[in-house]
């Protein structure tokens, strides 16, 4: 089993090349996306994604956008926010939408990596005691 089940999600072609290949390194399973509506349709497809890393300055549908639409359908995945334009504001929107985390652009691979083994602990924890609220509702009906 992986580490984690992530989709990558940036426009700038170079950067998803060279971030896939080293997470790939690490024993993370990746998926790509360059836009925010084609990480949407990968999200509808692909039920093992568990963690997205998603950049903010996106051409039409940004960062922000994308992830108030991910945190609405697909509530239990997690997000992690990639950007070299940060700003405080973007910072906050992204957290109070419920992003896992805030990186800056270039961050080390070391401390992406951390952070995408924590977010996936965490969506596999909710994972755990969703199916463990199911298994009790079960058996209650059947006692």
């Amino acid at each position: 089993m992986p580490i984690a089940n992530v989709l990558l999600v940036d426009d700038e072609a170079i950067f998803v090349d060279v971030i896939e290949k080293r997470l790939k390194k690490r024993d993370i399973s990746i998926v790509t996306a360059y836009s925010g509506q084609e990480a949407l349709n990968i999200l509808s497809e692909n039920e093992r994604i568990e963690v997205v890393i998603l950049d903010v300055k996106m051409p039409k549908m940004d960062g922000i956008e994308t992830l108030a639409k991910i945190k609405n359908q697909y509530p239990l995945v997690e997000v992690i926010l990639l950007t070299a334009h940060a700003t405080i504001e973007s910072a906050i929107d992204g957290m109070k939408l419920g992003a896992f985390d805030y990186l800056m652009k270039p961050c080390e691979i070391e401390e992406l990596v951390g952070k995408v083994e924590k977010a996936a602990a965490r969506k596999r924890g909710q994972d755990e005691k969703i199916l463990e609220a199911r298994m009790q509702e079960i058996s209650l009906r059947r006692a």
